[in-house]
Parts: C-alpha cells; sequence; structure tokens
C-alpha cells in the first residue's frame, strides 16, 4: 500500500489505496485491518506523524467498516461494481471526513469546518472519479490474493 502511494505521489489524489483497503478487506476480513495500519504507521514515519495524519488513524477504518458491513451474498457480476462505487464514494467524501479531525486540531468553526470541506471539493471530486477507475483493479487483486491463500495452504 504504501509503495503504491509513493509511486503514485506523481498524480495528486490518484492512488490505489482505497482499492488495496477494499480487495484487503474482502479477503482477509478482520485481518484487513494488519495491512491498513501498518500503511498508516508507515506513512506517519516516513512522511511524518503531523496534525493531517492524525485523521488516517480512522479514514481507512471507515470504508474498511463499510466493506465489511456489505452482504456477502452479493451476486458475482454486481461486485466489481459495487465495490467500485463504494470505492469512489470513500474518494468523493475522503475530504468531509477528514475534515472534523482539522476543526478539532485546528479550533475551526462548523462554519470554518465547511468552508474547508468546500474548498476541497475539487480535489476530492478528483479523487472520487479515480478511485471509480482505479476500483476496476479491485476483484483482479481479490483473484490473485486468493489464489495465493490457496497456493500458500
Amino acid at each position: 500500500m504504501y509503495a503504491s502511494k509513493i509511486i503514485m505521489e506523481i498524480a495528486p489524489n490518484i492512488h490505489l489505496l482505497g482499492v488495496f483497503t477494499i480487495a484487503f478487506t474482502i479477503v482477509y476480513r478482520k485481518k484487513a485491518l494488519y495491512p491498513i495500519y501498518i500503511y498508516v504507521i508507515l506513512n506517519g514515519m516516513f512522511c511524518g506523524f503531523a496534525a493531517w495524519w492524525i485523521p488516517y488513524l480512522y479514514l481507512w477504518t471507515i470504508l474498511w467498516g463499510v466493506v465489511m458491513i456489505l452482504p456477502k451474498n452479493t451476486p458475482k457480476k454486481l461486485q466489481p461494481v459495487v465495490y467500485m462505487i463504494v470505492c469512489a464514494l470513500h474518494g468523493f467524501l475522503f475530504g468531509t471526513l477528514y475534515a472534523p479531525a482539522q476543526a478539532v486540531l485546528y479550533g475551526l468553526s462548523f462554519d470554518g469546518m465547511i468552508a474547508w470541506i468546500i474548498a476541497g471539493l475539487p480535489w476530492d471530486f478528483v479523487h472520487g472519479i479515480s478511485n471509480f477507475f482505479c476500483g476496476m483493479l479491485i476483484m483482479p487483486i481479490v483473484s490473485i490474493l486468493r489464489l495465493a491463500e490457496g497456493r500458500l495452504r
């Protein structure tokens, strides 16, 4: 996860973090929290444990939680679309989910927090659209992880 983030930093708000979070959650369920939080800790270690990092403690867990509550018996043909939409929604809502922590850390009023969200909407738009299209990789990654799991047993 961390390596993919570094590689894709050339394109702001375009990354595979949501894809990996969803794929790991589909395959590993509760154990997906391990790679998610390893990513969060690595991000803090290499990029700094600063105010921007604090929301990462919950942002990826929200996506994990949403995937965890999705029905396991979703028809196979519908799964890719559902996961792509969930991935996109996380991107579209990223700034909104990030904002409460920023408001607390920087002492923003509710109006200040709303202004912060509105200022970030163009980036959230890019994030959501890119997450949707990157989401096409979720099911192939899930297949690779399941294949690897089968060979390891």
